[in-house]
């Protein structure tokens, strides 16, 4: 694989730390995007692609992309326009990209303010509770596990966010009166270190699951946008949410190998099936 050129520019608010993989000119450059995931959860995923330019980032508030103005929370247009601005920055003109999780989240913004930007976007389970026919006790859930972040720390938040997002199902009503899970089930800490500063937890919990997409704009942008989803989540939140923005868009899932990081290949301890997942991307890419 060729050598990565980081590159850094300032956002409003943080400053972007971003990866090129140089790659086939002639070939649209392909974003992969995360939230709060950074660049190297791609890793794997980005040696399978070195036929083309690959570029990785670390949103704002995450590894090498710090906040500047101390806000506690960051919404998805933020992201979005972090993203138009590496995007600008390559100076390619418009790019492929492959966004997951919270990222897929940030990427249907992107695409819904500057679709110009995006040949294909692959929005992979983007984790929008507001689309669900279960959305208020789901989005209530989400708003408890950030609650619980901030009163109790880390670990017990963490293992009510595994509970939540690997339930098969829609989300009880009762969700706040069932039983805390223990942290310890998990591997996590019970005791709570003071910080407050957990992307994921602090950051994105709330505005990102928060956020409905504007589907007029989705529909209208020049981009093409497709939904996917993992064949092993089916029933899991994000993987609902990922039907009901396909069909909001008038269009069926795409449905990928694996699981909600189907494509991790044993970053942050966590394996897919990388191989395959790169083949069913590529082959939507080509469209």
């Amino acid at each position: 694989m060729a050598e990565i050129d980081t590159r850094t520019l300032d956002a409003t608010g943080a400053t972007l730390s971003y990866d090129i993989r140089p790659g086939e000119p002639t070939t649209a450059p392909l974003l992969l995007v995360g939230s709060p995931m950074d660049a190297t959860g791609f890793t794997t995923l980005a040696s399978h692609f070195t036929d083309r330019t690959v570029v990785t980032y670390d949103p704002r508030g995450v590894a090498r992309s710090p906040r500047t103005d101390g806000a506690a929370e960051t919404t998805p247009a933020e992201h979005a326009d972090d993203l138009r601005r590496v995007i600008e920055a390559l100076g390619t003109g418009p790019v492929d990209v492959f966004a997951s999780s919270g990222g897929a989240v940030n990427a249907l913004e992107l695409v819904a303010r500057h679709g110009d930007l995006v040949r294909t976007l692959v929005a992979h389970e983007p984790p929008v509770v507001g689309v669900l026919p279960d959305r208020e006790p789901a989005l209530a859930a989400c708003v408890d596990v950030r609650e619980t972040y901030l009163r109790e720390g880390m670990g017990p938040a963490m293992a009510k966010f595994i509970v939540l997002t690997s339930r098969k199902g829609e989300v009880p009503a009762d969700w706040a009166d069932e039983p805390a899970p223990s942290p310890a089930a998990f591997g996590l800490p019970a005791e709570d270190d003071g910080s407050r500063d957990d992307a994921l937890l602090g950051q994105n919990m709330r505005t990102c699951t928060g956020y409905v997409p504007d589907f007029e704009a989705l529909r209208a942008a020049p981009a093409r946008v497709v939904v996917a989803v993992g064949v092993e989540s089916e029933g899991e939140l994000a993987h609902r949410a990922g039907v009901e923005v396909a069909a909001a868009l008038g269009s069926e899932p795409a449905v990928f190998p694996s699981h909600h990081g189907g494509f991790l290949g044993g970053e942050y301890g966590q394996q897919g099936a990388p191989t395959e997942f790169a083949k069913a991307l590529r082959e939507v890419l080509e469209g």
